[in-house]
């Protein structure tokens, strides 16, 4: 029933889903790009629950304030200290090693701000738990949303990051002026 009133939801505004991912895939990080609106999360949720996957978000604490806290824990955001070092790349690590099947969401930007440095931890939690990545995307020109396909880290950061770059530079923010790829990769 969700996955029904999500599509619907979905449909209602002009969206598509479309997935890219082997059917045998269970467990992955999620890129999620570009990030410039809050609307991202929500068409994003609405995505993966059209689909029946239930991810995990990274949030920032801040966010989690009464009553919003309540309704992003229940949609599973797990919050993240920014400040702090946590050493959240081992704890996310170690959620995969503990759970079976397991979809955590990040966005690499960090902010809905323009950011021209993407953060690198979710690359590091990918390749600590030996899962591939994949192309998580939002793209406001088509209406078009989903997961485009999928990378498994080889551990040279900079070479996976021109492959994921280049799978982004086509997409379309919804505040496109927010939206940094590298020089080269940039439209």
């Amino acid at each position: 029933m969700k996955k029904k009133i999500a599509r619907f939801i979905l449909r209602l505004f002009g969206w598509t889903v479309i997935i890219k991912l082997p059917a045998d895939t269970k467990s992955y990080v999620t890129i999620m790009a570009p990030h410039t609106s809050n609307w991202d999360f929500l068409i994003g949720w609405l995505g993966y629950m059209s689909i029946g996957v239930d991810s995990k978000y990274l949030v920032k604490k801040e966010a989690f304030f009464f009553p919003l806290g309540k309704l992003l824990t229940a949609m599973g955001a797990i919050p993240v200290d920014r400040r702090a070092s946590t050493n959240i790349v081992h704890q996310v690590g170690d959620m995969y090693k503990k759970t079976g099947n397991l979809v955590i969401t990040i966005t690499p930007e960090g902010t809905r701000s323009l950011n021209r440095n993407w953060k690198r931890g979710f690359y590091y939690i990918a390749e600590l738990a030996h899962v591939p990545l994949a192309f998580g995307f939002l793209d406001y020109k088509n209406k078009t949303g989903g997961i485009g396909g999928m990378l498994m880290p080889t551990g040279n950061y900079e070479a996976d990051m021109k492959i994921i770059e280049a799978f982004y530079c086509e997409k379309t923010a919804r505040y496109p002026e927010k939206f940094s790829l590298s020089p080269q990769n940039r439209k």
